[in-house]
């Protein structure tokens, strides 16, 4: 047979399918979940067991840690003694453990995520609440089983004379399982268990009015009654754990926020630095100190702020952007018969109080056995005294002490436990006062197997042995409740006046995409002047906004997208700088531009946007609905193939809608007759354009004052006066703005409109070239005032071979 044969074909799959789930059942059942009668982990039982089999009590002096972990290490958890020792520490560390079970001796480490001092320094032993979990084990209370060598025995799991798993709580992660348990109150806890005994029935609601939610051992506010409600149902809920915050006025009209309980599972090092960052990355005006003064008188942590601060808007923002609230994901996963199952809280109490009836049952069990042994006992030694005489006889003519043995069950016949028990019998006890005393004691034994008997029939008084015993363990360790628990979830609202110093800014576009955000201090320095505004040459303002820095910019672009840009967000330069390319502060694809700049102080106000496109779509959505936190490109309209926006205006739906198409035809219709609907929505016709037509402005008017003017491609425009377009239904033709002329020997006036004004004074226009230039700026009072239907005068003057392609206001203030 060659060496090959004699191997057997096997697919990977399936060999790493069979050793992976014998890995994954054996770190769920006997490592990262804890069994839901004790709340347990194996190594955390181990360790208890050890420091309570080699006498590490209460009672006793401090033993080193490093004892402790070799006992475990080499008598029942064959892992690294970093792990064991790394448990042990967590059992000592009253802010993890509401209770610990191990009372430390030594630098333990802090909240402050210090590590615990090596194992060959500190020193330990169990603390006085841990002999509650292990009470009465020596009484046959528990199953115990081969350690790993086969050399020693060790318990399946602990008695718990309390609701362990609640009251300390756990967290761990296996494959394929997670566990978060809580910390709870050790009264509450138990009143609850109590409770259940005495009403099985209790419906969620009636447990919930004892065990109001988790009491974590480091306090803070706990918020979030139906995330409470939802795992004591099913296991899985979520709450909101803050820090207990005060407000404190100091001399000189200043405040300062301290924190005196932070939430569970923080490390308080690293908040006082996150708050500490806040304050030097500006990222909130008016922080002036943030300072750790916790000590031995409890958690203290100061935040002082600077004169007329607004301490409830800074408060906010630390709890809204740091760690001093914090989410709780309950996730109550425990080992029930072997099997990792999510508990409600329901059956978490349910399965302890089975667990204590096997607990007292095994006891009892244990003890009647020991009473019945004594008493039997007892019974041999009365009726001994009572035959003495004839004892010392029959002892005496005995060869040895088998021979006495056998000769005291054949003549009285004693059992071989009586008899032994009489030949062991010291000659003081045969005093009348002994003789009294055994009487008195097998009295005694006699009532206490009655009452044995009597629990081990009867489960009422199972279930009152289990209630006393509890009450005492309530009495004597029960604290009160540090957390404090607030059913609804407090919304918070951070406004942007905390983070960002409000300030009157002047905000600029120019043609070819340069943003920035100036001073006012700076424009006045400059001279103050529009015109003396940074730009590159050939380039020129199209926007100019004077906005506040908590104000935000609505940008929409030609595609129908929008981004939201807060002011403050933009950078800033001074007014003689070109500022920064808008790509740099807005993800703006190269193939888009931007059309239109809303500036908005407030989404919530009562006002709606109005979409123009080139095909001759309008659309008027809410405000509202544009209100975003994200800063990428959001849909502001929907466009069917070919289209694009033209325009954006602020509306009241007051006034009336003027579209200029290419071609010359114009429509006035009403606002109102454009509804409101959804941001994404297409819109509706504004007006029936004819085949390669398209609209080229739409214009906000209202009244009869003023006039509109028209440019054509060839510079040629004309002033009419806005009476002179009538208000029409929205979707008709229209009627004819511009003439142009044709012939052979006729000088045109352009083929197609660029553009269009509603004017009432002298503005000042920018045109663009189709050869990238800019004409110089052009008043609106030298298009002459004509009827509709005219062909115009020519306004600027340009290269034959140029044309106009669009014009906008020039240093226009939005």
């Amino acid at each position: 047979m060659s060496t090959l044969e004699q191997f057997l074909p096997a697919f990977l799959e399936e060999v790493v399918g069979d050793r992976f789930g014998r890995y994954s059942k054996y770190i769920i059942q006997d490592r990262a979940i804890p069994d839901v009668r004790d709340g347990l982990k194996p190594v955390q039982r181990r360790i208890l067991y050890a420091m309570y089999d080699s006498n590490n009590t209460p009672d006793k002096p401090y033993r080193k840690s490093a004892k402790t972990v070799g006992d475990v290490m080499g008598n029942y958890h064959p892992h690294g003694d970093a792990s064991i020792y790394e448990g042990m520490v967590r059992m000592a560390q009253p802010w993890k453990m509401a209770h610990p079970l191990v009372d430390g001796h030594g630098n333990w480490g802090s909240m402050d995520d210090d590590p615990a001092a090596a194992m060959r320094y500190t020193e330990a032993r169990l603390s006085p609440i841990a002999m509650e979990l292990l009470r009465d084990i020596e009484k046959r209370t528990v199953l115990f089983k081969d350690n790993f060598d086969n050399t020693t025995k060790e318990p399946v799991v602990l008695p718990s004379r309390y609701p362990n798993l609640l009251v300390n709580g756990v967290s761990g992660i296996s494959a394929g399982f997670a566990t978060e348990i809580p910390p709870h109150n050790l009264r509450e806890v138990i009143d609850a268990c109590i409770a259940l005994m005495n009403k099985p029935g209790m419906n969620l609601e009636e447990i919930m009015e004892i065990v109001k939610g988790p009491d974590f051992p480091t306090g803070g506010m706990i918020m979030g009654g139906d995330g409470i409600r939802e795992a004591y149902t099913t296991g899985k809920g979520r709450i909101y754990v803050r820090a207990k915050t005060d407000i404190e006025d100091l001399r000189g009209g200043k405040q300062q926020i301290v924190v005196t309980e932070i939430p569970y599972q923080v490390v308080k090092s690293r908040l006082v630095t996150a708050m500490e960052n806040i304050r030097i990355e500006k990222k909130v005006e008016g922080i002036a100190e943030v300072r750790d003064e916790s000590g031995r008188n409890g958690t203290r942590i100061v935040v002082e702020l600077k004169k007329e601060a607004d301490a409830q808007g800074i408060l906010a923002y630390l709890l809204k952007k740091t760690d001093l609230q914090v989410t709780y994901n309950f996730n109550m996963v425990a080992i029930v018969n072997k099997t990792p199952k999510q508990l409600g809280i329901m059956d978490m109490l349910a399965a302890y109080i089975d667990h204590q009836k096997e607990v007292v049952t095994h006891r009892t069990q244990y003890e009647l056995e020991k009473a019945e042994d004594r008493a039997h006992v007892l019974e041999g030694l009365v009726k001994a005294l009572n035959l003495l005489d004839e004892i010392i006889v029959a002892i005496k003519a005995s060869k040895n002490r088998q021979d006495a043995q056998n000769n005291l069950v054949a003549k009285f016949a004693f059992t071989d436990r009586q008899a032994d028990a009489i030949l062991t019998l010291q000659l003081y006890r045969l005093t009348n006062l002994e003789i009294t005393s055994l009487e008195k004691e097998l009295k005694d034994i006699s009532r206490k197997i009655a009452i044995y008997k009597a629990i081990l029939e009867n489960e009422k008084k199972l279930l009152g042995v289990i209630r006393e015993e509890l009450l005492e363990i309530r009495e004597k360790y029960g604290i009160d409740r540090r957390s404090e628990i607030r059913g609804e979830i407090e919304e918070l609202k951070v406004n942007l006046e905390v983070m960002v110093t409000p300030e009157d800014v002047l905000v600029t576009l120019s043609q070819d995409g340069y943003i920035k955000r100036t001073s006012m201090l700076s424009f006045t320095r400059s001279g103050g002047e529009l015109e003396s505004a940074g730009v590159k040459e050939g380039d020129v303002l199209r926007n100019l906004l004077e906005v506040n820095t908590i104000d935000s910019l609505l940008l929409f672009t030609r595609k129908g997208q929008y981004f939201v840009l807060p002011v403050h967000q933009i950078p800033e330069f001074k007014w003689k700088e070109n500022g920064t390319a808008v790509v740099n502060v807005i993800p703006l694809p190269k193939e888009d531009a931007i059309v239109s700049i809303i500036p908005v102080k407030d989404f919530e106000q009562s006002a709606s946007l109005v979409f123009a496109t080139r095909k001759g779509q309008v659309k008027r959505t809410e405000l509202k609905d544009y209100q975003s936190n994200r800063s990428t490109a959001i849909t502001a309209c929907k466009l069917g193939e070919g289209d694009e926006v033209i325009t954006v205006a602020f509306s009241d739906n007051t006034k009336d809608i003027l579209l200029v198409s290419k071609q010359g035809m114009s429509i006035r219709f009403p606002e109102s007759e454009v509804n409101a609907m959804g941001r994404v929505a297409a819109g509706v016709k504004g007006i029936q354009l004819k085949d390669q037509d398209e609209i080229v402005a739409a214009l906000w008017v209202s009244g009869d004052e003023g006039e509109v003017l028209v440019v054509s491609d060839l510079g040629y425009g004309k002033r009419t006066l806005l009476l002179d377009y009538p208000v029409q239904g929205r979707g008709g033709k229209g009627i004819q703005t511009f003439e142009f002329k044709e012939g052979k020997r006729i000088r045109p006036n352009g083929s197609e409109l660029v553009g269009a004004l509603w004017c009432k004074e002298e503005r000042w226009l920018t045109l663009l070239l189709q050869s990238g230039e800019l004409h110089p700026a052009v008043s609106t009072e030298k298009a002459p005032l004509d009827e509709r239907r005219s062909v115009g005068r020519l306004l600027a003057a340009m290269d034959k071979k140029d044309r106009i392609t669009g014009l906008f206001v020039r240093s226009e203030q939005a």
